[in-house]
This record gives C-alpha cells, structure tokens and sequence, in this order.
C-alpha cells in the first residue's frame, strides 16, 4: 500500500472539479439568469504555484462558465473541459495529452461524478465538506471546504511532497 507521501511524490497533474471544490457548491443567479461564483484568491495562487513547480494543472468540470474560463485564462490554466457530462472521456483525453498514467494524475473532486476519476487517480483529494461517497474514496481530504483555501491546501501537499524527495 502507498503512502500518500508517495502517491503525492509522483503526480505529474493535478485535476481539479469546478463547483464545491473551487467555490462554496452555491450558484449566485442575477435577474437576468447570469452565474456568479466566488472563488478564493488563495486557490488561485494554489494553482499558479503547482504550475511553477512543474506540475501540470487541468480542470474537469460538468458546468459550463464564463466567469471560470475567464479566471482559468488569467491564471494561465490550458487544459480546460467544461461542461463536460461525462468526466472520464475527458481524462483519457489529458492523460494522452500528456503521456502519463493514472498513477501520476491527482483528482480533487467533491460529489459523485468525480467518483470514476478519483477512483482511477493516483491521488483521489477531496474538500472537508464533500459527499459521504467522496469521503470514502479519498486518499485525503483537505481541513477546509470547497471554495475555502482547499485548493490551496492540497496545492501545498503536493508541492511539499515533490520539495522533500529532492
């Protein structure tokens, strides 16, 4: 059985779920239908310094969204999918992308259509107020909810992993 210090050391890319895991799981709707989401700066950063550590970031997501394909843009995140009903096509898609095997992607998901990701992943990661079922297949699951630093927290697992193997 791997540690998770040893899963973490070999993960190439890390993928992430849109909603509940980079926001709080709510949709803000204006009068005119328009979605708004919040998201935390922190996470951001999260994300900006798995890249500059060499890691590969990718987001999977089932919903569309403007406002988050915008702030994937400006945070320099290529490998987008969303509105994707069916997540694990778009998996198979990254990883031959990239050349790599389920063992070096990492999935950070919270509800049930991330389960065939998190399941194949090397790493499964998951926020502290996800699905029961989420729970049970993780590998780790952050102190933080969706939305709230968690991002962040496993950007900094991962990235402290890597740092202690060199």
């Amino acid at each position: 059985m791997r540690t998770l210090s040893e899963r973490a050391r070999d993960i190439r890319c890390a993928v992430f779920d849109v909603d509940g895991v980079m926001t709080d799981c709510k949709l803000y709707l204006a009068p005119d239908g328009t979605e708004l989401k919040a998201v935390h700066v922190r996470d951001g950063l999260g994300l900006k310094l798995l890249m500059q550590a060499g890691i590969e970031v990718a987001v999977i997501s089932g919903r569309p969204s403007a406002a988050m394909q915008a702030r994937f843009e400006y945070l320099g995140i290529q490998r987008v999918w969303l509105n994707v009903e069916h997540k694990l096509p778009a998996w198979e898609e990254l990883k031959a992308q990239l050349g790599l095997t389920d063992e070096q992607m990492m999935m950070m998901g919270d509800d049930t259509p991330d389960l065939p990701l998190m399941q194949r992943a090397g790493l499964a990661m998951t926020v502290a107020d996800a699905h029961p079922k989420v729970l049970a297949v993780a590998h780790w699951a952050s102190r933080l909810a969706g939305g709230n630093g968690a991002v962040r927290d496993a950007a900094d697992l991962l990235i402290n992993a890597r740092s202690a193997a060199s």
